[in-house]
């Protein structure tokens, strides 16, 4: 009897890159709607909120979530009710270190999925959670 082999590991690709990526692309997104980018890459604790923009005069707190195909679910999937928790308790740690006075916040996110060809399809869910 031959002993049966253990299959071949699935190559990940690079997230960093791909994630990247996205993120250029959403700042294009909301600086042509008229965002104003305030931050990206905000680190807190053990967490991060990838884009920080006003909105008139709401501050938006962005995940963005970007993906090569939908083999591991919808990008917008990602923002599971743990993952939402983390960014709201980021978020409150910038609003103490960097007080915006009396202005609305708000959480959006930004999904964005790459396609074969090198283009892209960007959904913005404005008020997400």
């Amino acid at each position: 009897m031959t002993k049966r082999q253990p299959p071949e590991p699935r190559r990940r690709r690079p997230t960093r890159p791909l994630g990247r990526r996205g993120e250029d692309i959403a700042c294009d997104h909301l600086l042509g709607k008229d965002y104003e980018i305030v931050c990206r890459n905000y680190r807190l604790l053990r967490g991060e909120i990838d884009i920080i923009a006003k909105d008139g005069p709401t501050l938006v707190f962005i995940e963005v979530k970007a993906r090569a195909d939908e083999s591991l679910g919808r990008p917008e999937e990602a923002v599971t009710p743990a993952k939402q928790r983390q960014i709201r308790r980021i978020a409150r740690g910038y609003v103490m270190e960097n007080p915006p006075g009396d202005v609305d916040c708000r959480f959006d996110v930004i999904a964005v999925l790459f396609d074969d060809a090198g283009g892209h399809r960007l959904e913005h869910f404005v008020d997400a959670f």
